[in-house]
C-alpha cells in the first residue's frame, strides 16, 4: 500500500525537525536530497519540460502510469534540484485527483521560506503549479476515458 500525500509530508516534517532549523544544515540536506534524484535523460531536457518562473533551469516530466502519476525532474542548481525532489517525493505514485486536491502543509511546517529566498519561493510555487496542472490534465483524461467506457 503506497503512502498518502499527507503521510509523506509528515515524514518530511519529521526529517526537517531533526535539523532544528539550522539554515546551513537544512540547505545541505536539501542539496543531498537532490543528489538522490536520478538524472534526467538529455532527450527530456526540452523547452517543453522546463518549469517557467524558475530562476534556475528545472525540467519536470510528468506521466500517467495506470491510475498513478509519475514524475521525473532535474535542475542545473543543487538547491533547486533538492526542492523539486521534495515535490517528486510527495507526489510520486499518487492518483491525479489526490495531487490536484493536495494541501502542501509541509512547506510552512518546515519553515521553508526561511531557507529559500523570494526568487526560489516563486520558482517552487511554479513547480507546484506545473505538477498540479499535469495532474489536472490527467484527471480530466481519466474522467473522459471512464465516460467513454460507459458509452461503449
Amino acid at each position: 500500500m503506497s503512502q498518502s500525500v499527507n503521510d509523506i509530508q509528515n515524514e518530511i516534517i519529521e526529517e526537517f525537525a531533526l535539523l532544528d532549523g539550522d539554515p546551513e544544515m537544512t540547505n545541505f540536506y536539501i542539496m543531498e536530497l537532490g543528489q538522490k534524484l536520478p538524472p534526467l535523460d538529455e532527450s527530456q531536457r526540452t523547452e517543453e519540460n522546463i518549469v517557467k518562473g524558475c530562476q534556475s533551469k528545472v525540467w519536470l516530466v510528468p506521466s500517467l502510469e495506470g491510475s498513478k502519476m509519475k514524475f521525473e525532474a532535474d535542475s542545473n542548481s543543487a538547491i533547486t534540484k533538492g526542492l523539486v525532489s521534495l515535490l517528486v517525493r510527495v507526489f510520486q505514485e499518487q492518483p491525479p485527483n489526490d495531487i490536484v486536491d493536495a494541501d502542501l502543509f509541509f512547506i510552512d511546517k518546515i519553515g521553508m521560506n526561511r531557507f529559500i529566498g523570494t526568487q526560489r519561493s516563486n520558482g517552487f510555487a511554479a513547480m507546484i503549479k506545473q505538477i498540479k496542472l499535469a495532474a489536472l490534465v490527467n484527471k480530466e483524461r481519466q474522467a473522459i476515458a471512464k465516460s467513454d467506457q460507459k458509452i461503449n
